[in-house]
């Protein structure tokens, strides 16, 4: 048996049940390997776009993603994923190809191990057989434990070398550590029941740690007992689905009506969020409220900032029940009037000239009214983000997003690690035409692997985020637009279905077909670039200009 062989039956045995590769010669082998052991291989046509579906893929499954690719510049194309993985803390292992350790010249060489530790994440050479076993495992066991992303460097003249080791790989899922929920001190509950007893206007916000925790219900039964109102930070959007308090998003896309309410605020409550600059909105959102910060980990200071000033270490779900125990229920400014305003607020009401062109707004409206809930819905990233962000009825199980490095261009690939993730379900993206031309190669890899897929583009023939800052500066924007085309004919170039949208009568119709297809399509809707959203008018005023 080659080395290369062995890796995969490693990998395999690491519960690894898709890879996600583009093949060259440093890691062609191996995934050959692991093909004949019957892992799934989502062959990609861009080395970034496996890093990013496999992000996607572990995000959705709450396992670990696992990609390959070749030495030099297969590794080099993953330096914008790498950075969105490791603040997303993505749990994440990609097997790299080296450059033959035995060749005096080769001309893909690089030094890998520097490039990507520049990037944040840990970089684990294996160069001897004696190597292989311990460093693998420490791999994926640093990936699950820490929840980060792990890059391994294998040359790949080692790889073609015989394995002389045993079969007795254990694997790091039999040996991570299994703890217990962290219980909460009675002294720190007391401290923090009391607080909140004295407050007033208690918005209760839960994070990604709340919705791993399981604590949703536990976090509702709080605020219902303590009279708060409740919001997500946007990675768990429709974690309190159907609640009547929910507010939505809290950060840079909170509705009006949400920031109306979070200035009021006296007290938040983060229930395993970690209060990031976006998410606090630069201290734009809540600045008068105290900060209650519940966390397994709290720190105070988040992304340069201090961020809470009371504390309360432990497992997100059983400290909202202990909480819970501690409060007598009371209703504070809860009442019938702000019921029916959270039902019945729009997202964004303000008015822009007409240009023919559909508005963003109304595009979300109606694919609101039409898509099943039950979907996977994915949330891409740039200027249209704001506006599918406001969409109700999914649950936060079936709502992906990874926005925390502020990348276009992954929309695709998000989709298609969630399809694979899923796929007994039906995906839906919505996305921007920036965004879907910077790896429109995607499309093909959508069609090649049967999957399911309802692409939205909002297409405003431009870098909606560019083109809106670039007017507000008083500045020429034509180098931030590229013009509408027909984004529909790409995707029938592709072999997918494909339908350019000048009004929204149709929307049930095309449902109907595309969900009596087989295959996947791309609706292209023809959007208003005068259209900008509540967060950008905030932070980009239109300035006076002579």
């Amino acid at each position: 048996m080659l080395i290369h062989e062995q890796l995969a039956r490693m990998v395999a045995a690491e519960e690894v049940s898709c890879h996600f590769t583009l093949l060259g010669d440093a890691n062609m082998y191996f995934a050959d390997s692991l093909d004949t052991l019957g892992v799934r291989s989502i062959h990609v046509r861009h080395e970034h776009c496996a890093c990013s579906m496999a992000m996607s893929y572990a995000r959705a499954t709450g396992d670990i993603g696992f990609c390959s690719v070749t030495c030099g510049p297969g590794l080099t194309q993953l330096a914008t994923a790498l950075p969105a993985a490791v603040r997303a803390s993505i749990p994440m292992v990609v097997f790299a190809g080296e450059s033959p350790l035995n060749k005096a010249w080769y001309n893909q060489q690089l030094e890998q191990a520097p490039l990507v530790r520049a990037l944040g994440v840990d970089y684990i050479p294996i160069h001897t057989r004696s190597q292989i076993a311990g460093k693998l495992r420490e791999a994926f066991l640093s990936a699950r434990l820490h929840q980060k992303p792990v890059v391994v460097g294998i040359p790949m003249d080692l790889q073609h070398m015989e394995w002389t080791g045993g079969d007795d790989y254990a694997p790091s899922h039999r040996i991570i550590p299994k703890t217990a929920p962290l219980h909460p001190a009675p002294e720190a509950i007391a401290e923090a029941a009391q607080l909140i007893r004295n407050a007033n206007k208690i918005v209760l916000v839960a994070g990604k740690g709340a919705m791993k925790a399981g604590a949703a219900d536990a976090c509702m039964q709080l605020a219902d007992r303590c009279g708060a109102l409740l919001a997500t930070t946007l990675p768990v959007r429709g974690l309190f689905l159907d609640h009547p308090f929910d507010l939505g998003v809290a950060g840079g896309f909170s509705s009006p009506l949400a920031r109306e309410l979070f200035a009021e605020a006296d007290l938040v409550i983060a229930v395993g969020a970690s209060l990031t600059q976006h998410m606090r909105d630069a201290d734009k959102l809540f600045g008068q409220a105290k900060v209650l910060q519940i966390d397994l980990a709290p720190t105070g200071i988040n992304q340069g900032a201090v961020v809470a000033e009371h504390f309360l270490r432990g497992d997100a779900k059983v400290c909202a029940e202990r909480l819970a125990e501690h409060i007598a229920e009371k209703s504070n400014w809860r009442s019938d009037d702000l019921r029916t305003r959270i039902a019945s607020a729009p997202a964004d009401s303000t008015e822009f000239p007409d240009d023919g062109y559909l508005d963003p707004r109304d595009v979300i409206a109606g694919l609101q009214e039409v898509l099943p809930k039950s979907w996977e819905m994915v949330n891409s990233s740039g200027h249209c983000s704001y506006f599918s962000a406001q969409m109700r009825g999914w649950h936060a199980q079936n709502f992906h997003v990874i926005r925390e490095f502020g990348a276009i261009g992954n929309g695709l690939s998000y989709a298609i690690g969630v399809a694979a993730a899923r796929p007994d379900n039906t995906v839906v993206l919505i996305d921007g035409d920036g965004s879907l031309l910077m790896h429109a190669q995607e499309l093909e890899t959508i069609r090649r692997h049967g999957l399911k897929i309802l692409i939205c583009i909002l297409n405003d023939g431009a870098y909606g985020s560019e083109i809106h800052k670039l007017r507000s500066e008083g500045l020429r924007d034509g180098g931030a637009v590229h013009g509408r085309g027909d984004l529909g004919a790409v995707a029938r170039g592709f072999g997918l279905g494909g339908k350019v949208f000048g009004d929204l009568s149709t929307l049930a119709d095309d449902l109907k077909q595309f969900n009596e297809g087989s295959g996947s399509a791309l609706w292209d809707f023809h959007i208003s670039d005068l259209v900008s959203s509540p967060i950008m008018r905030q932070n980009h005023p239109t300035k006076p200009h002579s």
